[in-house]
């Protein structure tokens, strides 16, 4: 009796990353694209502001001689991000991954809130992962390789209780949702599917940058004795879009210093 498994494809030298939500000198997104152009990835940042993008793909090709791009789009507008990726994929090599990242918060109390409010935080936060994932992935499955990481939140778990508030944390609680549906139907085409969730993060999503103050406050109940870095995340984040993750898919990376225990 023999059995037919299925192979994964080579992973390539040339491969680009795409990251949305990356142009912040003190977000997530900037490091995780640092981080990985480190690694000899060719890097498509994504950002609602396109010179901020353009001057972070600058520095990062100047720093770690590599391919980089910088892209304005509105991931929330299905005509712009296709304008986007069709331009990051004349200009580099295939895309292999995926980093989901681009989003915003709110500090509105549900009873506060509007459906205005409340429909910008999903506009955002999960049809942009929605558009830009199913864009990118057109080539993934072509190809028969890729890796999405997208970016949860201990406030999807935990119902806030840092900074954001109901909008946010609902958003945030799909994202785990998307990640695990969407990764059901790409295992059959070599694609893994991943989300991380990051605890209090030093970065200006959070209102602006941390005071010593609230650090602390932040971080009283935290097993680390801390809140995390945005170094911490990206480190994770290279490793689920890296070669050695692919039997991983589907999964919900904790990442708050046990401030969580799942």
């Amino acid at each position: 009796m023999t059995t037919t498994e299925t192979l994964p494809t080579p992973f390539p030298t040339e491969r680009t990353v795409v990251v949305t939500g990356a142009a912040s000198v003190r977000g997530i997104g900037r490091a995780t694209a640092d981080r990985l152009a480190g690694l000899g990835w060719s890097v498509a940042i994504v950002d609602i502001n396109a010179e901020a993008a353009r001057a972070a793909a600058a520095d990062i090709a100047l720093r770690h001689s590599v391919p980089a791009i910088g892209v304005g789009a509105d991931i929330a507008s299905e005509a712009s991000v296709d304008a986007a990726v069709a331009q990051i994929e004349t200009s580099l090599a295939p895309i292999v991954a995926l980093v989901n990242l681009a989003g915003i918060s709110s500090p509105t109390e549900f009873m506060d809130e509007t459906v205005a409010g409340w429909e910008r935080i999903f506009s955002v936060n999960m049809t942009g992962t929605f558009i830009v994932t199913q864009r990118v992935l057109r080539g993934m499955i072509q190809r028969r390789l890729g890796r999405i990481v997208s970016a949860s939140s201990i406030s999807a778990q935990r119902g806030g209780g840092t900074f954001s508030k109901v909008a946010y944390s609902a958003s945030k609680a799909g994202i785990i949702g998307f990640t695990r549906g969407l990764a059901r139907e790409m295992g059959q085409h070599g694609i893994t599917v991943n989300c991380v969730s990051p605890g209090p993060v030093d970065t200006d999503i959070m209102g602006g940058t941390l005071t010593d103050e609230r650090k602390n406050d932040l971080s009283a109940d935290t097993l680390m004795g801390r809140v995390g870095t945005v170094t911490d995340i990206a480190a994770l984040i290279a490793f689920l879009v890296g070669e050695d993750a692919g039997y991983i898919t589907a999964a919900t990376y904790d990442i708050n210093g046990g401030l969580q225990i799942s």
